[in-house]
């Protein structure tokens, strides 16, 4: 479980440095990220504490493949069943959630980029990647734990491109 948060966090540091690059301190950041590995885990560290959760509750989920697979998504781009993808009614596309299966413990990052579901008492599609990882493939459906990733001190949800 542990292992599973630091990669977590790692994923969702890479993308929030991403967004740095853009910025005047990308030379700051880029360089000791390009030099060893031991100064990338310092900088992993760092931008740990930047990172918040604003915590969902339990939701139920289901998962969708193989019927939308190369379709294009609400927000445009074609559905990949293989990304960490999903969908969800109201929340802005981009926005990154953590989804966590309380059964046995294993996590996913997905990013929204659809629109769904639209069965009573569902409030989450995610792609048979994300379900798959969840280990909810099986099953359908599953209750999880969901948290949505935001930068500290900032409500709003980060968006990813």
């Amino acid at each position: 479980m542990r292992s599973l948060v630091k990669a977590l966090l790692f994923s969702v540091t890479l993308l929030i440095i991403g967004f740095y690059v853009a910025n005047e301190t990308t030379q700051a950041i880029a360089e000791p990220i390009a030099s060893d590995t031991l100064e990338m885990a310092e900088v992993v560290s760092t931008q740990e504490s930047q990172i918040a959760m604003i915590d969902k509750g339990i939701i139920k989920v289901s998962w969708y493949g193989h019927e939308f697979n190369g379709r294009k998504t609400a927000n445009g781009e074609v559905y990949n069943m293989e990304a960490f993808t999903a969908a969800h009614k109201k929340l802005p596309f981009g926005t990154l959630l953590q989804v966590t299966n309380p059964r046995n413990g294993r996590s996913v990052v997905v990013r929204i980029n659809d629109r769904g579901p639209f069965i009573r008492g569902r409030e989450l599609d995610l792609s048979k990647a994300a379900a798959r990882e969840l280990g909810i493939l099986d099953h359908g459906t599953a209750r999880v734990s969901l948290k949505i990733v935001t930068l500290a001190g900032n409500n709003q949800p980060v968006i990813a491109n």
